[in-house]
This record gives C-alpha cells, structure tokens and sequence, in this order.
C-alpha cells in the first residue's frame, strides 16, 4: 500500500515545475487580477515583489520561492481565476478583430458593411462615419500616418461599447 501512494521522483519533478509555471503565469498578470484573487498574504507580497526585480537570476530565485509558496495551498481556485482571465482576454481578441472587419469592410466600399452598421446602431452619424472612412482612404492613398484610420476604428469601438 505504501508504495501506491508515494510518487515517483520524477512525477514530484513534474509537478513542481507545473507550480512554478503557474506562478510564473501570476507574476506576468497585472496587479489588479492578482488582488482580486485573494491570495495568501506573503504569496501576493513576493508576487509583487517579483515586479521590482530586474536581474535574471534573482528573478529565477523569486520564481523558485513563489514555487515554494504555491505547494502549500490549493492551485484549482488559482487555476480557475485564470481560466476566466483568459476568457475575458479570448472575448476581447474577438470584439476588436469584429470592429477591425468592419472597418477594413468599409475601407472596401462594401455596401453591406455599411448597412449593417446601420441596421445594428441606428442612432449613428452617417455623415461622420463616411467622412472618417473617406480620410482614411485618402490617407491610405497618400502613404501617410493612419491617423484617421486609427479615428475609425475608435468611433466603431464607441459605437459598439453605447
């Protein structure tokens, strides 16, 4: 019985490694997403002190510790956190290649594009829309900056986001 619940070297080495690339993906998360997963005091403090530390090898060495750190508690709610960071990230990648088709569709003079930005926002300003998509050609034409290209694309974003 014994030697069925004792683990192999190498699965103790496994395991380990999957923690430290687990707290390695905690230490690349912006700070906000961290504190909102309650996590163990000195774990969140060394997490955080990650941030300030610029050398490889203390990097490596704060990495190890935060390993150390992370075998004490259970990593499921720590893994389900980033499970939904992940798809909000997934979401967002989504909303934003929608309105970028929308925009490089009305850069092509599509018709559709144009019909059904009216059909789903019927409180839009045709006549800035044409006019932002107008300049955007012009600049295109022209090679210069994209600056009203970039103007489209945030009145679609505002227009998805009213």
């Amino acid at each position: 019985m014994e030697s069925e619940e004792r683990k192999s070297k190498s699965q103790v080495k496994r395991e380990m490694h999957a923690i430290e690339k687990l707290g390695e993906r905690l230490m690349k998360l912006p700070q906000q997403q961290v504190q909102a997963m309650n996590l163990p005091a000195t774990l969140a403090e060394a997490i955080e002190f990650s941030r300030t530390i610029t050398s490889h090898g203390a990097r490596k060495r704060q990495l190890k510790y935060i390993g150390v750190l992370m075998r004490e508690i259970d990593p499921d709610p720590i893994l389900a956190a980033l499970g939904e960071i992940d798809g909000d990230n997934r979401a967002q990648a989504e909303h934003f290649q929608e309105i970028e088709r929308l925009r490089d569709d009305l850069l092509a003079d599509s018709p559709s594009a144009m019909e059904e930005i009216v059909e789903r926002f019927p409180t839009v300003d045709r006549q800035r829309l044409m006019q932002l998509v107008r300049n955007a050609r012009k600049e295109k034409e022209a090679g210069r900056p994209p600056k009203s290209y970039r103007t489209l694309f945030a009145y679609l974003r505002e227009l998805f986001e009213s």
